[in-house]
């Protein structure tokens, strides 16, 4: 596994722990910054999993909003908080790092979604990040 695709991970888990527990992003990235700073082997992919997460954060409004548009007929509450988790994360890859290619984003995305989420969570993923990814610029 990739040090990027660990830190994908790591982000998904950042969000999904903020959502399930019902605190503050910021709250569930101090806690694991916490456990970084314990594991020097995992400083890289932790670097780039704090990119993702600030960059969801700064972005989150944006985000959430082209989920809600781009979802026909499921409303953010209505998804797994997994899913919303895997979606935050690729389109922020996709509108905001010209460093990973569409394409890469989505496949990340859409595998994420196969280990961590229902059986369903894959196809609608990849449905969603292609249309936003078609309307974004190319990286």
């Amino acid at each position: 596994m990739s040090a990027r695709t660990k830190a994908r991970k790591r982000a998904i888990d950042i969000l999904y722990a903020a959502d399930v527990r019902q605190i503050s992003i910021a709250q569930s990235l101090a806690t694991e910054a916490e456990r970084a700073a314990s594991e020097p082997a995992r400083l890289v992919s932790w670097l780039y999993a704090r990119e993702l997460v600030d960059g969801v954060v700064d972005h989150r409004e944006e985000i959430d909003e082209l989920i809600e548009t781009y979802s026909q007929g499921w409303s953010l509450a209505r998804m797994p908080n997994i899913d919303r988790a895997i979606l935050r994360i690729g389109i922020w890859e996709i509108l905001y790092n010209d460093a990973v290619p569409h394409a890469v984003a989505i496949d990340e995305a859409v595998e994420a979604a196969k280990i961590l989420s229902t059986d369903d969570s894959a196809g609608f993923v990849n449905g969603l990040l292609g249309k936003i990814a078609q309307t974004a610029p190319s990286a």
